[in-house]
């Protein structure tokens, strides 16, 4: 299926458009920003979002699948609660880094990017975060088992496989103290297949 082409640049101008302050930039990261975000932070802190939930439910084709075996990344999706991490960029960097970020979240413009609440132990920042539609073609619904384990078997992109990423997600996740439960059965899931 082909995905329908959405204007990254008309995106990034009504994000810019609707940055609180158009002070520092915060980020709000889930999944592989916690583990590889490509950009220096001043600071960083947990976060908890309301609203929103991370689900294992997006096609990659490209990244960590192919259009021939697509497969699997994260995506923050309306509803629940999703805990993970904030960055902030400090403003004379934040153009730039917005940039940069943009074409690696962006380039199809799949997300619909939003500044969301997020709750943290310094307070409340208004952070940027990438969602994804219900009704996006990239959202999978839920999958059975036998899916995602044919998917975590057989599923590589140019970042490699998507087991790797869910791996590394886990093991951010972890290191920052964050329980994830779908996560969790996930990986005992794989390994109880023999794949971790």
């Amino acid at each position: 299926m082909l995905i329908p082409f959405r204007d990254p640049n008309a995106l990034l101008e009504r994000t810019r458009a609707d940055w609180p302050d158009h002070g520092d930039l915060w980020v709000f990261g889930y999944a592989s920003l916690i583990w590889r975000p490509e950009f220096e932070a001043a600071e960083q802190r947990t976060a908890l979002v309301r609203g929103w939930h991370r689900a294992f439910r997006m096609r990659s084709r490209v990244n960590r699948g192919s259009p021939e075996q697509p497969g699997l990344v994260f995506a923050l999706v309306s509803g629940g609660m999703c805990r993970g991490r904030v960055f902030r960029i400090p403003r004379e960097r934040a153009d730039d880094e917005l940039v940069r970020l943009w074409q690696r979240e962006m380039p199809t413009g799949v997300y619909d990017p939003r500044w969301l609440p997020c709750q943290t132990p310094g307070g409340t920042v208004q952070a940027l975060a990438f969602t994804l539609s219900r009704r996006s073609p990239s959202y999978t619904g839920r999958l059975d088992d036998a899916q995602l384990l044919h998917i975590l078997r057989h599923a590589e992109g140019r970042y490699g496989t998507t087991l790797d990423y869910l791996l590394q997600t886990a093991h951010a996740l972890r290191d920052c103290q964050v329980r994830d439960r779908e996560i969790e059965r996930l990986v005992a899931l794989a390994r109880g297949q023999g794949l971790a």
